[in-house]
């Protein structure tokens, strides 16, 4: 362990370098004018895992953007880890919250700013230093094989077909992500449930034109109060989402596994401060943020618009109004099916004065992860090591759909070993990374790997 966290000491300042240099690149999956940059982050990637002389590299191109694929395989009777990440990024919106501009990466206060740094550049590019690590000590205890994809952000909506093509490709015993949080720096935790994910964009149109709203406003439906009012429908006064079958499938923890849950060191207090609330709310009354944040479903409007949002003012009824929802879900809940029974539903809450369209983006299934595993125990061992302290298995709200995907396809369990923080600011401005997670995350995973082979053995 002492060769290894000398080695990153080391070279510290060259792996952050080396991580500013990729972070510049605005990889956007979600818009088209950044396609071009999308493809310079897969090939600066490729460049990368050239000088790791790695056996096999390349770039495999999908319908959307690319697919890096790359693998070092050492003996045949040594067992396999699969590494997932992404290179593509959220868009920066809005850009005026940022206090440096988000492709132009800054290093301050012990953290690097930048679209990407946590989620997941910064993440990804940790295993990919894992691996020189491990070079440097000679020869690597486990073959390796690394999936970085482009579409991430949106929905990975060209892997399914990638794995499925390449299932025998990316055969392997495990697969490891770091996509995740820990709870804090001194109080490491290991993920082992994710939420599933529907997402939605609906329409609300009434008239042919926008109207004068002096003219009009009285005598015709206003589309974006229709809007309004169909969404606030959506929740009871309890918080609990009103769509018929919603809950039908839902997993109810026990009262034994809320108590454990509730173990987890969470400061109310201090959650509130983060983020400048001073009180919470959105969620289901009989439940705790906590729970509501990670074991509850949920369902959010992500923006709305329609109208006029210029400056100043402009009398208008405006002829049609745009919102994008999503719905979070929990182990059993099918995301296709919850889409259908938002669509059904929210059509239905509609007047006859105006015509309703639901336009369904993309969606992923819930995960509950094993803590028996012995991924999960090398996982809980490499933090041991690194950390000094034994990890705290937890459940987050986000979600990673592809962790289902593995499973259903290539039949492999997932070790979600994330070393960001929740105030990190991902998908929001001022994204940032603490250099201490990211040289923590360089220094934890090669004992992961080195673990996971002496456990693979027995």
């Amino acid at each position: 362990m002492q060769q290894i966290r000398q080695y990153v000491e080391t070279h510290k300042s060259r792996f952050l370098d080396e991580l500013v240099d990729w972070l510049k690149i605005p990889s956007i999956s979600a818009d088209s004018a950044y396609k071009g940059d999308v493809e310079r982050a897969s090939d600066w990637l490729v460049a990368e895992f050239g000088k790791l002389g790695m056996d096999r590299v390349e770039k495999y191109p999908t319908a959307g953007h690319p697919i890096v694929y790359a693998e070092k395989i050492i003996d045949d009777q040594r067992p396999t880890v699969l590494v997932y990440g992404h290179y593509d990024v959220q868009p920066p919106d809005p850009l005026d919250l940022w206090t440096s501009p988000p492709f132009e990466p800054v290093i301050k206060d012990e953290k690097i700013y930048a679209r990407g740094a946590c989620d997941d550049k910064g993440q990804a590019y940790m295993h990919v230093k894992a691996i020189e690590v491990l070079n440097d000590q000679g020869e690597l205890p486990c073959n390796v094989k690394f999936i970085i994809e482009g579409e991430e952000e949106v929905g990975s909506v060209n892997l399914g077909d990638f794995i499925r093509t390449y299932k025998d490709m990316l055969a392997a015993d495990i697969i490891l992500v770091s996509d995740t949080s820990m709870i804090a720096n001194d109080t490491p935790s290991i993920t082992v449930g994710l939420r599933g994910l529907s997402y939605v964009e609906v329409e609300v149109v009434g008239p042919n034109r926008d109207l004068h709203s002096g003219v009009y406003g009285g005598s015709v439906a206003n589309p974006v109060n229709v809007l309004c009012e169909m969404i606030t429908a959506l929740k009871d006064e309890q918080g609990k989402i009103t769509i018929p079958g919603f809950y039908d499938k839902v997993e109810v923890l026990s009262d034994a596994e809320r108590a454990k849950l509730a173990e987890r060191p969470f400061d109310l207090q201090e959650f509130k401060d983060s983020i400048g609330i001073s009180a919470t709310g959105g969620g289901e009354s009989d439940y705790s943020p906590l729970e509501g944040a990670t074991i509850r479903p949920t369902l959010d409007v992500n923006g709305i618009w329609g109208g006029y949002i210029g400056e100043g003012a402009k009398t208008v009824l405006p002829s049609k109004a745009s919102a994008k929802i999503s719905m979070r879900l929990v182990p059993n809940q099918d995301s296709d099916e919850i889409t259908k029974l938002f669509s059904d539903y929210f059509s239905s809450l509609a007047p006859d004065s105006v015509k309703v369209t639901v336009n369904p983006h993309h969606g992923g299934e819930a995960a509950a992860l094993s803590i028996e595993s012995i991924g999960y125990e090398a996982a809980s061992k490499a933090m041991e090591d690194s950390f000094g302290k034994t990890p705290i298995p937890t459940r987050e709200g986000g979600s990673i759909p592809i962790v289902a995907l593995f499973q259903e396809v290539l039949g492999l369990n997932t070790v979600l070993m994330g070393f960001g923080l929740h105030s990190d600011a991902i998908h929001s401005p001022n994204e940032h990374y603490g250099i201490f997670n990211y040289l923590k995350g360089i220094e934890t995973i090669p004992r992961f790997h080195q673990h996971f082979a002496e456990m693979a053995k027995k």
